[in-house]
């Protein structure tokens, strides 16, 4: 079969379309027909070894995410048969409920193995059913971007019809946030730099845009939409330049979750009793399980919700894929076709 292999985890140049050996599959597993993957900012990281010690730097298989149908199941497999279109779940273990140290792993494209290759071997718990209105690029953006908002907002807060939330930027977690809270009946704010951007998330229902560059005081702006009653919720995405403008934003009881830190890690100049006065939630969120996964899926048939796709690469492309990612040029998911 064809993958992509990561060689050293120095960067895109390091990658390699090779032919390796196809997987065989045991008693209990699933071979799945790889057709799909999609980009992660995390992928970025792994790609220049940013997780050190907690990644394998050479010779790896990369992308956490993937789609594809089944071609061969082991006889002690049940509940799936070839020809069923399946998505792999971003933390295989964690099926449902709370989750613990082993449930929270994401091992693939990071110490294992990941999706870009023609065939991968999967365990039957590690697998949904990719939604029948979906194609197989659209699916695989939903194990990470889109289980993390639907995480953010509907299992970890319950959003509903009156409420208003925030989310920061136009990539795929916040458009993803942008359409499940449409979807439950909120008012929505989104911010970017682009003008550009801004609007095409007013096409997809953004009640409300701001553009961080020309107001630096977004939160307060956001405040001020809100009636100065504050928001419900922040998605948010920034981390250390972004995370005083989401408590200036939220209301007193509101809840900010903490996904990402694309500006940075460390929150030095958070005035921490601001939050603890007004019983402001900080809440870390980590993608969800797969049965989070599966009521996303139906949630989004039932709607008829469709991921935003910026772009699709080949798999040979990947490097490129990259490149544009990093760029920040993207409006939703960068997808790569297997």
């Amino acid at each position: 079969m064809k993958a992509m292999v990561l060689k050293t985890a120095t960067g895109v140049d390091a990658l390699q379309l090779t032919e390796l050996e196809q997987p065989k599959t045991g008693t209990d597993d699933v071979l799945v027909r790889m057709r799909a993957s999609s980009l992660n900012w995390r992928d970025t990281l792994i790609f220049k070894g940013g997780y050190r010690k907690q990644q394998k730097m050479e010779n790896l298989i990369p992308l956490t995410d993937g789609a594809g149908e089944v071609v061969e199941v082991g006889s002690e497999v049940s509940n799936w048969k070839p020809g069923d279109r399946v998505t792999a779940n971003f933390c295989p273990q964690w099926i449902g409920g709370e989750p613990d140290g082993q449930a929270v792993q994401s091992p693939a494209g990071k110490t294992e193995d990941g999706m870009l290759c023609e065939f991968r071997k999967f365990k039957a718990h590690e697998l949904v059913r990719t939604p029948d209105h979906l194609s197989h690029v659209e699916a695989a953006t939903l194990p990470c971007a889109g289980l993390t908002a639907w995480n953010a907002l509907v299992t970890l807060d319950q959003i509903k019809p009156g409420d208003v939330v925030l989310t920061q930027g136009t990539g795929g977690v916040s458009l993803f946030a942008l359409q499940f809270a449409k979807m439950a009946g909120a008012e929505v704010i989104i911010t970017s730099s682009s003008d550009e951007k801004l609007q095409r998330a007013k096409s997809l229902g953004a009640d409300h845009v701001i553009n961080y560059n020309s107001t630096p005081d977004w939160g307060k702006s956001a405040l001020e939409i809100s009636g100065g009653r504050g928001v419900d919720h922040v998605v948010e995405l920034g981390g250390t330049q972004t995370l005083k403008q989401s408590l200036m934003a939220v209301r007193p009881g509101g809840t900010v979750s903490m996904i990402g830190v694309l500006s940075g890690a460390t929150f030095g100049d958070i005035l921490l009793p601001f939050v603890v006065s007004r019983q402001v939630r900080l809440q870390g969120v980590t993608v969800g399980s797969r049965q989070g996964l599966e009521t996303m899926g139906r949630a989004m048939a039932s709607h008829g919700i469709k991921p935003v796709v910026d772009s699709s690469y080949a798999m040979q492309d990947t490097a490129a894929a990259m490149d544009y990612l990093a760029s920040g040029r993207h409006f939703g998911k960068v997808c790569i076709e297997i």
